[in-house]
């Protein structure tokens, strides 16, 4: 607590310990202030996915782009395993079939590839005979994230000389004082990563971007007869979500079929993702449901429309083992910067892409603090 840091970051989920490593990477000294005594948000209730296609034209695409290739090379230093590579598509109905070959033709489609379902036999596990096609694509990178965060936090600490403090509740930020429950830290730049918090710091600034809390429920189904080598799993309610396809031709033709031949999934923010441990289990989910504040109740209905979804694409849906939900903070935007002053930045990830975009996005903050490295 005595030591005067270069930099202290607000948060140790996935965009604070973004944050971290890059001001390390330019030789700050960094200090991170975390109230909780672990990880425990939304950056281990996940599904560890390095999402990269699907994501939003432009800044996010390119900032997924980034944050997959620093995923790849921290994986190995940090000894993080990559249990996952690729994402496959799914056309269930012709309408999602009709966006995915646009897709293709999109500059974020060029190095993927449309499979016809003859193609799609080898995976096993799949119901391709229920299937128009799918898009396969070779970015996407998955992690087990209730491991991968606390040890990615133990290389920043171990390796990169960053400093964590647990339990360390952040009261006012007024560089170069920071006021803590435990006392006062010194440190000449502040970025704030707050998850989902709107309250604690600044919260005056906060409450004029619109934001809402999503909350999401998501479970673990166990070790079934999923084929090793069939990547990450979404389908058509996922390609009807992403902003990534909103702006192809038939994308709204496909929410049309969507609304009417899955209407209570749609209304409950529903799109399967389907991802696979290293145990043989699979996580899957998710939902989305937008309130001023997050319900701390799980629907079991939520539920059921995930597991149905599940047994519409796979030959078979095991027992779930667990179920958890998660919460974010979004926004009209994929994320947002708050500039409080020259030396203070709020830094908001408003789009459920925190793995998938944050290395990026802290990349920008520190050029936007200190300058291009």
């Amino acid at each position: 607590m005595n030591q005067h840091y270069d930099i202290a970051i607000v948060g140790a989920g996935i965009c604070g310990l973004a944050h971290a490593l890059a001001a390390a990477k330019r030789g700050k000294r960094c200090v991170v202030l975390e109230r909780n005594l672990a990880a425990t948000g939304a950056s281990i209730r996940n599904f560890g996915f390095i999402t990269v296609t699907g994501q939003e034209k432009g800044a996010c695409w390119q900032r997924a782009r980034r944050t997959r290739d620093i995923w790849s090379e921290i994986s190995q230093a940090a000894h993080i395993p990559i249990t996952q590579r690729q994402l496959l598509v799914l056309a269930q109905y012709p309408e999602a079939l009709n966006v995915l070959e646009a897709f293709a033709d999109d500059e974020m489609g060029s190095d993927c590839t449309l499979l016809t379902p003859q193609n799609l036999r080898s995976y096993t596990d799949i119901k391709t005979t229920a299937l128009h096609g799918a898009l396969l694509s070779p970015y996407e990178l998955r992690v087990e994230s209730r491991d991968a965060i606390p040890q990615l936090t133990r290389w920043l600490a171990e390796q990169w000389g960053v400093t964590i403090l647990w339990g360390t509740t952040v009261h006012a930020v007024e560089p170069p004082t920071i006021c803590t429950n435990r006392g006062v830290v010194h440190a000449e730049q502040v970025v704030i990563c707050p998850g989902d918090d709107l309250q604690t710091l600044f919260p005056e600034r906060l409450a004029q971007y619109g934001l809402k809390h999503c909350t999401l429920q998501m479970m673990r189904l166990a070790s079934g007869s999923y084929h090793a080598e069939t990547p990450a799993i979404m389908s058509d309610l996922g390609v009807g979500r992403y902003k990534g396809y909103h702006h192809l031709a038939g994308h709204a033709a496909l929410i049309k079929r969507l609304q009417r031949d899955k209407a209570a999934a749609f209304a409950a923010g529903v799109h399967l993702i389907a991802v696979r441990s290293a145990d043989g289990s699979q996580i899957v989910g998710d939902s989305h449901i937008y309130a001023d504040k997050p319900d701390p109740f799980s629907d079991a209905g939520v539920d059921e429309l995930i597991l149905t979804e599940h047994a519409t694409v796979f030959q078979s849906t095991p027992p779930v083992t667990s179920r958890w939900s998660g919460c974010y903070t979004s926004g009209p935007d994929t994320m947002l910067t708050d500039r409080v002053s020259d030396t203070v930045r709020i830094v908001l990830i408003t789009s459920g892409t925190g793995a998938s975009t944050s290395f990026a996005i802290a990349e920008e903050t520190l050029a936007d603090l200190w300058g291009s490295s």
